[in-house]
């Protein structure tokens, strides 16, 4: 089955590069171009693609408002593209409910895999930015979104995947470090997402360190 993809950014150039990349590959379709955050939410709304790529930094409507719009009205994941890898943007952007950060310097097949792995359900932000980038604004701009008090509806279990989601751990990685099964870790994953309402991972590991399991700068 075919990923539907719609490309927002004010450079036509950017736009064009990536669309010519995606459309090259046999599981990805472009169903639609951006200039600005308000033709991408009209895009979305009319396509209803998988994965929507978005310009963090746009005229009018930026990438962030146009995040929050799209992933609050549809079922889409936003993947955020900016030319910064300490944008103070880029949390505005996660709280929005985006599922990916790339820069925009990223390498064409770094490209299709993330959207192909934001199509799947899963998160991604680029390596570069992972850990540090979360646990840096987390640090200045600390949030309440997960108070210490509302971990307590994890498991002993659940809260040890918090911890190492937040540390930038895949499943596979976590299922080693917890001598677990890729299928259990998966099912505290999921269990931790619905317990403490959050969207995804990336949303868990901002969660780990505004509940203190994690401090910023923790190895």
């Amino acid at each position: 089955m075919s990923i539907g993809v719609v490309i927002a950014d004010d450079q036509e150039l950017v736009r064009s590069g990536f669309a010519m990349i995606l459309e090259s590959q046999p599981d990805i379709t472009v169903l639609a171009e951006a200039s600005d955050g308000a033709e991408a939410v009209a895009a979305v709304t009319e396509h209803r693609p998988d994965v929507v790529l978005l310009d963090i930094r746009m005229p009018g409507m930026d990438g962030i408002e146009a995040a929050r719009e799209i992933c609050a009205r549809t079922s889409s994941r936003a993947l955020m593209l900016t030319t910064f890898d300490q944008d103070d943007y880029v949390y505005d952007a996660l709280y929005a409910g985006a599922s990916g950060f790339l820069l925009k310097d990223v390498r064409r097949d770094d490209l299709v895999h993330a959207v192909r792995v934001v199509a799947t359900g899963e998160s991604l932000l680029a390596p570069t930015v992972t850990r540090r980038l979360i646990s840096d604004l987390t640090a200045r701009r600390p949030r309440a979104a997960v108070s210490p008090t509302g971990l307590d509806a994890l498991t002993g279990r659940e809260r040890e995947t918090l911890v190492l989601l937040g540390r930038g751990l895949s499943n596979a990685e976590i299922a080693t470090a917890l001598v677990l099964s890729e299928h259990t870790v998966k099912t505290h994953v999921s269990n931790v997402l619905s317990k403490l309402g959050l969207r995804d991972r990336v949303q868990a590991v901002i969660a780990a360190y505004e509940s203190g399991l994690i401090s910023p700068g923790t190895p």
